[in-house]
């Protein structure tokens, strides 16, 4: 009979042991502890990648955690992070996770947390280097990293891979800069390494600018060499910026730019791409630029074979574009890798239309500039326009991630237009949605706080970020959240000692004391101007030098009083703290920037924001006219300037809370003048104004009479209801009038559309080109 065999415990618990180590490991679920783990490296990743990756990987770690990842060849006695790629199948004994031993596109990566022996395995597995590298940064950005300890959770692992194969930022390291011109090398390597964790894969830069700085502590052929070398070791690509100052059509000086190039291609350690702009600078018909380009992609190949060049059509005339594509179509030359689309350049969607597929479309995308740019800040209150100016700290995560989702699809990538550490926000914006257009402005600005600040994710840092660029968004006046935002930062002041010396925390605490001081004092500027009229309202009862002397001493009790003092000292403190801490330049005198332009906050934070200066150049004017009657009238002017009385319409083109009637956005970024190096004196309407304003004016007097005066400069081409109308006034100079009466047909049923005809202006640069003020719509009776 049979019996079956009794084991003892001991086979039973042989058999158990054989079972479980014929199971493969197992996914991990949940928050990990890697606070003791060590890096095992695969020897298949090449160098010197291989040893950035684990550079980062320590330092980054140590600096948030005061822990040091060291080095294994094993996977047993603590958790693992292991840096793999796909094609690498074993390591050690151990097979890579199946998912990953897909073939992947190039820089794709896949995070995979196993778990084995009872410790957890973190595999950052990429196609190649850059994979590894960007698998590498999402474990950094994803990870919570604190004193002593490293917290990931599963449910962050991930397979990714890039969207736009070309993601990068332009740092020049030149006088024009605001900040980048003070860097040391290490400030160079660290930003690369921030953006690079990010998912930028390239860098420009802009090695012919020989503009001396004040602030430079290396020649730009060292630094340049050397941010060269940080990306050779990054492994991403290199580019150069390097537009043709010189007359090409000169033979002599087109020898001489040649060789400026092919010098410079053989001294650099690396690099990948060359853009010439065809314009902005340069003034060139591509005739002479597509054999001078020919010509350098001759010698670039001698050094760096697989480099590309690469066009700009910025300043091309319709002539000029038709001749460029005509030249592809005969030519279709090889050694031009693709068409970067810049300001001044033809519309984005034209050029990827027209431009054959073999080549590559870059946006040179402009996100460092608020005004006079190509992507200037909308619905942006006036006083925060004269005073921010043209390279404030300009956080926009929504406006920008929306830009480049608008442009994207045109493109192969982007490599942005930046002048400076300001815009940092920004960039990390561009460098997230050009990996995944999926990627939300919300939740990137979450990673960026994480990874930068490491605050507690109940404080909501990244909506008080959020709350800086609605700050932004319409009249000053109707912004209750500004004072909000404001007092949100203070709390974040007062409970992060910490993070006092860190430069982007500096930036956004500035930005957030500059915005309340602004409304402030234009709250308080602009009330004082009010009371100014009525004092000029008065002027027949009081005389007209008397009501003139009572107006300016109002008006002027803004520089005697101001406002919020202890607002204004924390300014000036923060200014000075960034000028130390990243190099940031606010202003010309106190900082020697390189122009009032370039981010020169401080310089203009206490510029009026009321009309005090023009009334005192008018009130000079005013008092040397012969008759009484003459100075009344022309301070009746001034008292109703916006206020012209009961049934009658004023519009301040440009100004969001005194533009009511305007339908028209500008989008060209002429809208606000930059006159006498910011400081003009001239009426503050004057220095804004549309080229070609749309208006609409609704539930008019059927029976009444309507005059339309236009203060601006140069023509004004009037339509009304798609008619046009002629003056019965009309002078061209700033601040002076035209006039055009209107005749009763065109608004019996209430209503008025106002449009403008372009005037051929193309022979004058465009800040020559007319410009609109102010409209009234004055009812006459």
């Amino acid at each position: 009979m049979y019996r079956p065999k009794i084991m003892n415990k001991w086979d039973a618990v042989l058999k158990i042991c054989i079972a479980l180590l014929c199971i493969p490991s197992t996914l991990y679920a949940g928050e990990i502890d890697l606070s003791g783990s060590r890096l095992f490296v695969s020897p298949s990743i090449k160098s010197p990648v291989k040893e950035t990756i684990i550079r980062v990987l320590q330092e980054e770690v140590r600096k948030r955690t005061d822990i040091h990842l060291g080095i294994t060849d094993g996977w047993s006695g603590s958790p693992v992070i292991a840096l793999a790629l796909s094609s690498d199948g074993v390591l050690n004994g151990k097979p890579l996770p199946e998912k990953t031993r897909l073939s992947l596109q190039a820089e794709s990566f896949s995070v995979v947390v196993e778990e084995d022996n009872s410790h957890p395995i973190v595999w950052l597995i990429g196609a190649d280097e850059r994979g590894v590298l960007f698998a590498t940064g999402h474990l950094l950005r994803t990870s919570l990293l604190a004193d002593k300890q490293i917290l990931f959770d599963s449910s962050n692992a991930i397979q990714s891979a890039p969207e736009y194969p070309v993601r990068g930022h332009q740092l020049g390291y030149r006088n024009t800069a605001n900040s980048y011109d003070a860097w040391t090398k290490e400030q160079y390597e660290q930003y690369i390494r921030e953006l690079v964790i990010f998912g930028t894969n390239c860098i420009e830069t802009i090695p012919f600018d020989n503009t001396p700085s004040p602030h430079m502590k290396l020649s730009k052929e060292e630094m340049n060499r050397h941010i060269s070398t940080i990306c050779k070791n990054y492994g991403i690509d290199y580019w150069v910026w390097t537009p043709a100052n010189v007359d090409l059509s000169d033979e002599s000086l087109f020898r001489t730019e040649v060789k400026k190039h092919s010098d410079y291609y053989r001294e650099c350690p690396h690099l990948s791409h060359v853009f010439v702009p065809g314009g902005d600078p340069g003034d060139n018909h591509p005739r002479y630029v597509m054999p001078f380009l020919k010509a350098i992609a001759a010698e670039l190949e001698k050094y760096h074979p697989r480099a590309g060049v690469w066009v700009s059509l910025q300043g091309f005339s319709d002539e000029q574009i038709d001749y460029f594509y005509h030249y592809l179509e005969t030519e279709n030359p090889d050694w031009l890798r693709g068409v970067v689309s810049g300001p001044g350049s033809p519309p984005l969607s034209d050029t990827r239309y027209r431009l054959p597929k073999k080549y590559m479309h870059r946006h040179y995308a402009d996100i460092t500039h608020t005004v006079r740019c190509l992507y200037p800040t909308l619905r942006w209150d006036q006083a925060f326009a004269l005073t921010l100016g043209r390279e404030p700290v300009n956080p926009q995560p929504f406006y920008y991630a929306g830009l480049h989702d608008r442009y994207a699809p045109f493109t192969d990538g982007f490599l942005t237009y930046s002048d400076g550490a300001h815009d940092d926000l920004n960039k990390f914006i561009w460098s997230r949605k050009g990996w995944s257009m999926e990627e939300d402005a919300t939740g990137i600005t979450e990673q960026y706080v994480r990874f930068f600040f490491g605050t507690k994710p109940d404080d909501r840092v990244a909506d008080a970020i959020l709350g800086l660029e609605r700050n932004w968004d319409g009249p000053i006046e109707a912004n209750g959240g500004i004072e909000m935002t404001f007092l949100r930062w203070q709390q974040f002041e007062e409970a992060y000692p910490r993070l006092q010396n860190d430069w982007r925390w500096q930036m956004l605490l500035l930005r957030a004391y500059y915005d309340t001081y602004t409304k402030r004092r234009k709250l308080y500027e602009q009330g004082l101007e009010q009371e100014a009229n009525k004092l000029l309202g008065q002027a027949p009862e009081m005389g007209a030098a008397k009501a003139m002397k009572l107006a300016l001493e109002k008006v002027n009790e803004a520089d005697l009083v101001n406002i919020a003092p202890s607002l204004r000292k924390k300014i000036d403190g923060y200014c000075d703290a960034l000028y130390h801490s990243i190099g940031l330049q606010t202003s010309v005198e106190k900082y020697q920037a390189s122009g009032a332009e370039r981010g020169c906050v401080l310089d203009f934070v206490d510029y009026p924001l009321n009309n005090r200066w023009w009334l005192s150049d008018q009130f000079e004017k005013i008092g040397q006219m012969e008759t009484e009657a003459e100075k009344l009238s022309a301070l009746e002017v001034i008292a109703g300037w916006e206020n012209p009385g009961k049934g009658s319409y004023y519009d301040n083109i440009s100004n969001i809370s005194q533009s009511p009637r305007v339908k028209t956005t500008v989008y060209d970024a002429t809208d606000v003048a930059w006159w006498d190096r910011g400081k003009s004196r001239k009426r503050l309407s004057t220095q804004l104004f549309q080229n070609f304003p749309q208006l609409l004016y609704e539930d008019l007097d059927p029976k009444a009479r309507y005059l339309i005066r236009i203060a601006g400069y140069g023509d004004a081409l009037l339509r009304v209801d798609g008619e046009r109308i002629s003056p019965t006034l009309y002078n061209k100079e700033l601040e002076e009038f035209k006039e055009f009466p209107i005749d009763r047909r065109f608004f019996q049923d209430g209503k008025l559309e106002v449009s403008f005809d372009e005037p051929e202006e193309s022979h004058l640069n465009w800040r020559q080109y007319s410009k609109v003020c102010d409209i009234w719509l004055i009812k006459i009776y």
